[in-house]
């Protein structure tokens, strides 16, 4: 297992050849006593994951990172920090790729679309503290992608763009830095909610909503105060905590 310390935009960067989980090494540094803030990437994943504890396919060429921040916020806040990693891979991918940008989309909770499939995924873990360290995992498909998923998935080279994942986390780097530093530990969500509902895939539209317990579509009408999906049924508006969203129809 070799790994390399360096800087990332003023961060410190450990970058490993390969690991089972970006997520996984961060979270054991946390338990050790690692405070960060401090970048991981792997050039290969062994043990990649995604929300739900789903396989992340994890090959070499695409970027596999996770930032480690601790006590990023009050812990009522922190789950919003999908929608600022959400919107700094928008940031990222736009800034390598500028032909792409107005494909991009962001996909509730913790998706990047380029066009109807997902280019890149967002997995947030903390680890209980005081103080709270929390984890955020960024996996973007550069070179390939895995076929075959539930939901359509694509990659930048398949596109014709040619963004090497190094490049990609310098500018990720960057613009975590910037949409953090608006966030301002939850104090600035409103501003970063209406950043995302600019991006947002599918918004005014009738989407698919899967839920643990039931299934249920309506259209997308936004966000609420504290990040909860809002969809217009026919029994009025449901605030969804925590699903999936699956296709999007009419407007």
């Amino acid at each position: 297992m070799n790994r390399e310390a360096t800087d990332l935009a003023g961060v410190r960067h450990i970058a490993y050849e390969t690991l089972g989980s970006t997520n996984a090494e961060a979270q054991a540094l946390a338990r050790a006593g690692e405070r960060g803030p401090l970048w991981l990437t792997a050039a290969v994943q062994e043990a990649g994951r995604g929300r739900r504890g789903k396989g992340w396919v994890s090959p070499a060429g695409n970027l596999y990172s996770s930032l480690l921040l601790t006590d990023p916020a009050p812990p009522a806040q922190a789950a919003q920090l999908s929608f600022v990693a959400a919107l700094a891979l928008h940031d990222a991918v736009a800034e390598c790729a500028p032909q792409l940008g107005p494909a991009l989309k962001v996909k509730w909770p913790n998706d990047l679309l380029l066009g109807e499939a997902k280019i890149a995924g967002i997995l947030i873990e903390a680890e209980s503290g005081p103080p709270l360290a929390t984890v955020i995992g960024m996996g973007v498909n550069c070179d390939s992608h895995p076929p075959d998923t539930p939901y359509a998935a694509t990659d930048l080279a398949a596109a014709g763009a040619v963004v090497t994942p190094p490049r990609l986390l310098q500018a990720l780097a960057r613009a975590m830095q910037t949409r953090l530093a608006q966030w301002d530990r939850g104090q600035g969500f409103s501003a970063i909610r209406s950043a995302w509902l600019r991006r947002a895939a599918g918004l005014g539209r009738e989407i698919h909503v899967r839920l643990p317990e039931r299934e249920f579509s309506g259209q997308f009408e936004g966000l609420d105060d504290s990040g909860r999906l809002l969809v217009r049924g026919a029994d009025g508006v449901t605030a969804v905590t925590a699903g999936e969203v699956f296709g999007f129809g009419a407007a």
